[in-house]
């Protein structure tokens, strides 16, 4: 069923109705087999997609980067067509940093990307069109990414390399309908005011898919996201942003009779469930703080980060310190991709980090205890993301920072209370080597309901509605919702 509303001015012609995608969701993740891709094969097909090229990835000097330079007298690192990124300077002013605020590099890719995956009813089930793809960050070359994964740099030609297949499904008016299309952010840590095109569309005929491609439904995927490694962070973006609220579950919850199961599917899936908090009470506290916490921010030349301990040599920059990250140079050859080589700068983080969501059952539904965070490079101030966003080891040793607050809570609790704990990926095309702990971690019976000021329980299905809109939750958050339906 689709609505009688006409076309957005935008690249297609018609949207889904966001219950009725609920529902198809909920089908989805609850198919965990599929023909046109046997679970059991998917592993097996993505190390066969590694066997069948070329790959290499090696950390360079920046004397070597081709067609970037460090330019003159700024000091920012550049590519010669003025497209792609740059990696400059930032300086920010912010509530909990010194007076006088703090400089650090920072990406600059003010061009918007676009994360799209193709959708398809195959034998009554919406599957999805993944593929096998490799990025030069990744710590194991091969992922599941969306069907596109492109900035508009690449899908404009700037690389002059191979034109990118599916792309016209996303871009061309009537070729598909949407079932998602919304601005997501990227890691405020590292990136500037970054963000990303999130689109699933949904084609109804059948297309040639070839080698590097594979329907898959959620089902698959969520399984496949109990894996290390394998789901790449674009793909868990995008795929957050389903619409979940109305599908209305069985009120007896998992076919197994498992209660627990039963609270995340009420969380996910029944708009009258119970919650802490109604959404104009939630949007009135997510402006307010955006309203009067402190964010500044200004772009200078990147020489001037040296004034904060960050140290320059022919291979890296890296803080004195020894944390945080450090930026290097890459030469990267892919016989797979648009372009067979090209080298470029990256950011590899120091020490891994972790993302735990503390959840507790309120009144029969999971509820998600969420911060609403400050970061240098956010758009719009402060998102909101996991309980605890941190890494660790910067909060160990002298010179540590404080410990925030749920991380103790996060690291003591017993093994039975972590419902979904692996090491996922970040984004592997302009960070290398970057992974963090993603956990779901159920609080003790006696874990209190009041919340601190910056933090409040929210239902998934209230973040996933959130997520109907831009700038909301940040990345790390939306890895930790699309993780949470692997607990139905």
């Amino acid at each position: 069923m689709l609505t009688d509303l006409p076309a957005p001015a935008g690249p297609v012609s018609l949207a889904a109705d966001r219950a009725l995608t609920a529902r198809r969701v909920l089908l989805s993740a609850r198919t965990p087999e599929s023909a046109p891709m046997p679970a059991d094969r998917v592993r097996p097909w993505l190390a066969e997609q590694a066997r069948r090229g070329e790959y290499r990835v090696t950390p360079v000097p920046f004397s070597r980067l081709r067609g970037w330079h460090f330019e003159e007298p700024d000091g920012n690192l550049r590519h010669e067509s003025g497209r792609f990124f740059s990696v400059e300077g930032l300086h920010v002013t912010a509530d909990g940093l010194p007076p006088r605020g703090r400089r650090q590099p920072i990406i600059v890719q003010p061009e918007v990307g676009l994360l799209g995956i193709v959708a398809r009813e195959i034998d009554g089930v919406l599957h999805f069109l993944m593929q096998a793809k490799m990025e030069p960050g990744n710590v194991n070359s091969f992922q599941l990414s969306p069907t596109v994964q492109a900035t508009r740099s690449n899908f404009t030609g700037v690389h002059q390399g191979r034109r990118i297949p599916f792309l016209d499904l996303f871009l061309e008016r009537g070729r598909s309908r949407v079932l998602v299309d919304v601005l997501q952010s990227e890691q405020a840590d590292w990136f500037l005011a970054k963000r990303n095109r999130n689109m699933i569309v949904e084609i109804d005929e059948d297309v040639e898919t070839g080698e590097g491609f594979r329907w898959l439904t959620l089902g698959q995927l969520l399984r496949l996201l109990r894996l290390d490694n394998v789901v790449n962070m674009d793909s868990r973006s995008v795929l957050a942003c389903l619409p979940t609220a109305g599908a209305h579950p069985d009120p007896a919850g998992d076919p197994d009779g498992d209660p627990a199961a039963a609270a995340v599917l009420r969380s996910f899936h029944d708009p009258a469930a119970p919650s802490v908090h109604g959404m104009t009470e939630i949007h009135s506290w997510l402006t307010g703080v955006r309203a009067l916490r402190e964010l500044d921010q200004r772009r200078v030349p990147l020489r001037e980060v040296a004034e904060d301990g960050w140290l320059f040599s022919g291979t890296e920059i890296g803080h004195e310190s020894g944390r945080r990250f450090r930026v290097i140079g890459a030469d990267v050859a892919a016989s797979n991709r648009e372009v067979g080589s090209w080298t470029q700068p990256m950011i590899q983080p120091q020490v891994p980090g972790l993302m735990a969501l503390v959840v507790k059952r309120i009144r029969g539904t999971l509820h998600a205890l969420v911060q609403a965070r400050v970061d240098v490079g956010h758009l719009n101030v402060a998102e909101l993301a996991p309980t605890v966003h941190c890494r660790p080891a910067d909060h160990t040793g002298p010179g540590s920072e404080p410990f925030p607050p749920f991380l103790v809570d996060v690291l003591t609790a017993p093994p039975e209370r972590f419902r979904y704990d692996t090491v996922q990926s970040e984004e592997g095309g302009r960070f290398y080597h970057a992974e963090n702990r993603y956990a779901v971690v159920e609080a003790p019976d006696g874990f209190p309901e009041e919340a601190p000021e910056d933090y409040a329980w929210l239902t998934f299905a209230q973040l996933t509605e959130l997520l109907a809109h831009g700038n909301y939750l940040n990345v790390e958050l939306r890895t930790l919702v699309v993780c949470a339906h692997t607990l139905y």
